[in-house]
């Protein structure tokens, strides 16, 4: 499939998961007073559908990436008009005022997808959408300030509370918005993860992974130590890209209908990204074996990214572009 086709192919998925209210999962606390229950497209105007709230804002994020990338004909106007209605000051206003009011709303998984579509709006040809986008993304970088200060530990198992990806989406998003955050970042990535030696690869991945805790943190310190990151990942990743790296083994997905087991596609195409991104600071043998790899990781998704169950289609376009980014 051409580039076109595959962006095509893309933005359907995405527009589909989009449209799919039921089933919602909402992760908030009733605080009660006039915070009740509501339909999700009225308490989240701009993220409903999707299944839940940070799976639809970065399928939004996927939108903006690819809707620039579609010729005239290839769903482009109807991703246009789904994205102009969810990125209106309007719905966004709605979505900034309950975040005002759950401070620990989709902390830190969302609060980073949410910073990383601000930072894409403001990278493509609408400036209507990073405006409106502005306020919350604010927010949210302004809490992070707040929140990693106080963090004493960092979350490092493979799902949403995941500390490594959350930094590593935000500061790759600071970049972009210019909000300084990327030097409390660094600071804070040295503190937790710098001493870190032979990280226990072979305890991955978990039954519901859908991040490599050893490659996510990898993921980050690459862009945090610079230079120093070769021989600081030679001391964690001792065995990275050698013939026996369980890294290198593409995950058995035994039930992708399941919502937890369809994390393990997202593994594979989180993994096949940051494989990718480590091969270039590794020695030609190893770089080759683990460029292949990310190649059979990618290949034991691809089936499911928008054609197999919704608990794969709501959110791996997503990871699939994370998967092209080198």
């Amino acid at each position: 499939m051409d580039g076109a086709g595959r962006a095509a192919q893309f933005a359907e998925t995405v527009l589909a998961a989009l449209r799919t209210g039921c089933p919602y999962a909402e992760p908030w606390v009733w605080t009660g007073g006039d915070d009740g229950p509501a339909a999700p497209q009225e308490r989240h105007p701009a993220f409903h559908g999707c299944y839940d709230w940070h799976s639809a804002v970065h399928m939004v994020w996927s939108g903006v990436r690819i809707v620039d990338d579609l010729p005239p004909g290839y769903r482009r106007d109807a991703l246009l008009a789904e994205l102009d209605t969810r990125l209106a000051p309007e719905a966004l206003g709605v979505e900034t005022d309950f975040l005002e009011r759950h401070r620990g709303f989709e902390r830190p998984y969302g609060w980073a997808w949410l910073v990383a579509l601000a930072a894409a709006a403001a990278q493509v040809d609408h400036p209507a959408w990073a405006a409106a986008l502005r306020p919350a993304a604010n927010l949210l970088l302004t809490r992070f300030k707040v929140w990693l200060p106080r963090l004493h530990y960092p979350v490092r198992h493979g799902v949403h509370s995941n500390t490594a990806f959350a930094l590593a989406r935000v500061r790759a998003a600071g970049d972009v918005l210019g909000d300084g955050v990327a030097g409390l970042i660094d600071e804070r990535s040295r503190a937790w993860f710098g001493a870190d030696r032979d990280a226990p690869v072979q305890w991955e991945p978990g039954g519901s992974d859908f991040l490599s805790p050893s490659l996510t943190e990898a993921d980050l310190m690459r862009g945090v130590l610079g230079d120093e990151f070769p021989l600081w990942l030679e001391g964690f990743l001792p065995r990275l890209g050698s013939s026996d790296d369980p890294l290198l083994v593409p995950p058995i997905v035994s039930d992708p209908t399941d919502g937890q087991g369809a994390h393990l596609l997202g593994l594979a195409l989180s993994r096949a990204g940051q494989l990718r991104r480590l091969a270039s600071v590794l020695p030609e043998a190893r770089a080759g074996r683990v460029r292949r790899a990310a190649d059979r990781m990618v290949d034991l998704a691809e089936p499911h990214i928008s054609d197999g169950d919704f608990m794969a289609t709501h959110w791996l376009v997503s990871f699939a572009l994370l998967a092209d980014d080198e």
